[in-house]
């Protein structure tokens, strides 16, 4: 991970699906954890839904809050 990665969440939006044009960190846990069970795209977005799903899971959203607030 990198500590980029933590800002992107809250500023980047889902480009399909869905959830499209909500922000990543905004996604609801049981879309997240569709992709952890059916695989996560490739490239930054994986990545960005992979991590979401990491801080949602282990109820560590909160720690986006301050980021939230830039």
């Amino acid at each position: 991970m990198n500590a980029d990665d933590l800002l992107l969440l809250v500023t980047r939006q889902m480009p399909f699906g869905k959830y499209q044009g909500r922000l990543i960190a905004d996604l609801p846990g049981h879309y997240l954890a569709w992709f952890a069970r059916e695989g996560f795209p490739k490239g930054e977005i994986g990545r960005l839904l992979q991590l979401a799903f990491e801080l949602d899971h282990n109820g560590l959203s909160s720690l986006l809050d301050p980021l939230r607030k830039r």
